[in-house]
């Protein structure tokens, strides 16, 4: 039986211009101090240069880097008769949307171009051409799950 109570998903409302709770998702971790409309600003800015650059749909663009960069398996740690192993497991839909967006955004702010803007809009079209840090997170991730299959019977 469950010690804890039972947590209440906060339900994202969707942005207002794509009308999309993903985008809305990117805002609020791009978000710095509650600045939000300095977030909106930055991801409708970056969207707009990968239409420039891609010279297609931007949302398109944008969904086609988030699936490339989601990753299907994590390593958590699992304490075993004193011995603490990294059990591969499956990652929550939700999980993996979150972890994405949040790669991206690290990703970009690490980068080197001038605007917050640039960045994004490089490490999105990074992640939809399957390059980049994003991508090499992702990858670091199944590695790390793959090389520790053999403890997945520890999985709860």
């Amino acid at each position: 039986m469950a010690r804890r109570k039972v947590t209440i998903k906060r339900v994202i409302i969707p942005d207002l211009k794509y009308d999309d709770p993903v985008i809305a998702k990117m805002i609020n971790i791009i978000m710095r101090e509650g600045k939000k409309s300095q977030a909106e600003s930055i991801v409708y800015n970056a969207l707009e240069l990968i239409k420039k650059k891609v010279k297609d749909e931007p949302l398109k663009v944008f969904k086609k880097a988030i699936d490339n960069v989601k990753p299907l398996l994590e390593v958590k740690p699992k304490r075993v008769g004193g011995a603490t192993y990294q059990v591969p497991v499956e990652v929550r839909q939700e999980r993996k949307i979150a972890l994405s967006i949040r790669w991206i955004v690290s990703s970009a702010r690490a980068r080197g171009e001038k605007t917050m803007q640039e960045r994004l809009a490089a490490e999105i079209l990074d992640a939809f051409n399957k390059t980049g840090t994003a991508i090499k997170k992702r990858e670091d991730t199944h590695k790390m799950a793959e090389a520790n299959r053999a403890f997945a019977h520890y999985r709860w």
